[in-house]
């Protein structure tokens, strides 16, 4: 227990040691240093960041705990996710880095969207900012809420005295480094999951097939091993994958990249990686129901699987993954809320382009500051909802509202301003009121609320008068762009 302690602390100084770095580099620096790296990130650290800022502590503690309590018919979830962030790579990438860029150099995605139409008008990059602080402060309290349980599991340490010190951490570094901190520290939690989720299940295995497992496969039963379980399993893991084409935290890693041959080689790396975690997260849930039995919280198989196999140094090490999970995602979700509050709804309607960068910096801060604080409320409160129920009801809000706009944008040249905010609301309220009154279907809200903000998207574009000139050309010119 003590040397799994003082691994996680070391680990937590190591985090807090970046931030400080990029914190000492940038202390002249410009809100587009503070927010996108000034769009120097390189193919490794843009992969690997946008593939840690996504698979948070769910992927090591709530995709497995479903698939360990329901069964094969969970691993949906991961075919849906990997083919969704493939295709995101692949088709929303490079074009989102050009158009961001050619659309007044947008530093985030509410000013790309408001500057794709070339408008003037605020109320895109407002309404953008309240969907933002509202389902990141929820999906933030999911990766504190899962750094309670860790330390508290393996510890012993009150889970709400965990969640504080997390906090902190996560705070500290996000505050002072910025977007190069979080995208540095998520490259190094990446490499550190992926490291975990290949050992630990492989170690399983060979003790399940020594015969040292809890459980066979006749005990556990046919029907756990059942791929095709109904109609709603199977569409609502697909969905998932609807979720990455307008997730912020993570497209924004798109625009930071260098160059376009960049785009190309991180792409790779990206899927590769997500297919190897969320292949191997399935497997830690299965491994784990014949190497474990039965266990009382679903959501620990992860962690009592490597406690029971590993020694404690080792086994800090490999837990310590966790933690990495938990930070990368709220780290990058901290920091797209803050940037979309401080540069889209401060600084033009607030103080009117009148703040300097030195005051951008603090007001995304102060930012970063709220969102935590109120993410770790809801963490805190029991009756907030599990680690899995808390991000997929983010992700839907996300994937439903921003999706549809982006992919429309990037590739529908009638696409009309009144359009796009129409997709959003709709897309988010259709989600919003498909989880309250219609979550007994069994459907994924993500898919209807989808579908609905691209139906409103397109009515109302086809409905109004088309773009203007200067937009359609803005379209045309970096369809047929090149490399930047």
């Amino acid at each position: 227990m003590n040397a799994e302690l003082v691994i996680f602390i070391l680990y937590l100084i190591f985090m807090l040691g970046i931030g400080v770095f990029f914190f000492l580099r940038m202390r002249s620096g410009s809100e587009k240093d503070y927010f996108l790296g000034g769009r120097k990130m390189g193919p490794w650290v843009s992969a690997l960041s946008a593939g840690a800022s996504d698979m948070s502590a769910w992927v090591l503690m709530g995709l497995p705990a479903s698939v360990y309590a329901l069964g094969v018919g969970q691993t949906w979830i991961a075919i849906g996710l990997a083919i969704g962030y493939a295709l995101s790579w692949i088709l929303e990438a490079p074009r989102l880095r050009r158009y961001s860029i050619a659309a007044k150099d947008s530093i985030t995605i509410p000013q790309y969207l408001t500057n794709r139409f070339l408008s003037k008008s605020r109320v895109m990059q407002v309404i953008c900012a309240v969907i933002f602080l509202v389902a990141y402060t929820i999906y933030a309290a999911s990766s504190i809420k899962a750094c309670g349980t860790l330390f508290n599991t393996v510890v012993g340490i009150d889970a709400n005295v965990a969640m504080y010190l997390a906090a902190v951490i996560i705070i500290s570094y996000t505050f002072l480094g910025g977007f190069s901190a979080v995208s540095w520290t998520d490259f190094f939690q990446g490499m550190l999951m992926l490291a975990a989720l290949l050992i630990a299940p492989i170690f399983a295995l060979a003790l399940v097939q020594s015969g040292q497992g809890v459980s066979t496969l006749d005990q556990v039963g046919s029907g756990y091993w059942r791929l095709f379980t109904s109609w709603q399993d199977v569409a609502s893991g697909l969905g998932w994958g609807l979720g990455y084409f307008g997730m912020p935290h993570i497209i924004i890693r798109f625009m930071a990249v260098r160059s376009d041959k960049d785009i190309r080689k991180s792409a790779r790396i990206g899927i590769t990686w997500t297919a190897l975690i969320l292949g191997f997260a399935v497997a830690s849930a299965l491994i784990g129901r014949m190497y474990l039995g039965e266990i009382s919280d679903s959501s620990t198989v992860f962690i009592q699987m490597v406690r029971r196999i590993f020694p404690p140094v080792i086994s800090g090490i490999l837990l310590s993954a966790i933690l990495a999970a938990s930070m990368s995602t709220a780290d990058s979700q901290l920091l797209s809320s803050a940037s979309a509050f401080a540069s889209d709804v401060y600084k033009p309607i607030i103080r009117k382009n009148k703040a300097s960068d030195k005051e951008m910096l603090w007001t995304g801060r102060i930012v970063v500051l709220v969102i935590s604080i109120a993410a770790l409320l809801i963490a805190s409160n029991p009756a907030s909802g599990t680690i899995m129920s808390l991000v997929s009801n983010a992700w839907g809000v996300f994937g439903a509202a921003f999706g549809p706009v982006i992919l429309l944008s990037l590739f529908w040249r009638r696409l009309t301003f009144g359009g796009a905010v129409a997709g959003i609301v709709a897309g988010a309220a259709v989600d919003i009121l498909w989880l309250a009154f219609l979550s007994s279907i069994g459907l994924y809200e993500i898919i209807p609320g989808f579908l609905c903000g691209l139906l409103a998207a397109v009515a109302i574009s086809l409905l109004s008068k088309a773009p203007e000139k200067d937009v359609t050309a803005l379209f045309d010119r970096v369809s047929s762009q090149g490399e930047i």
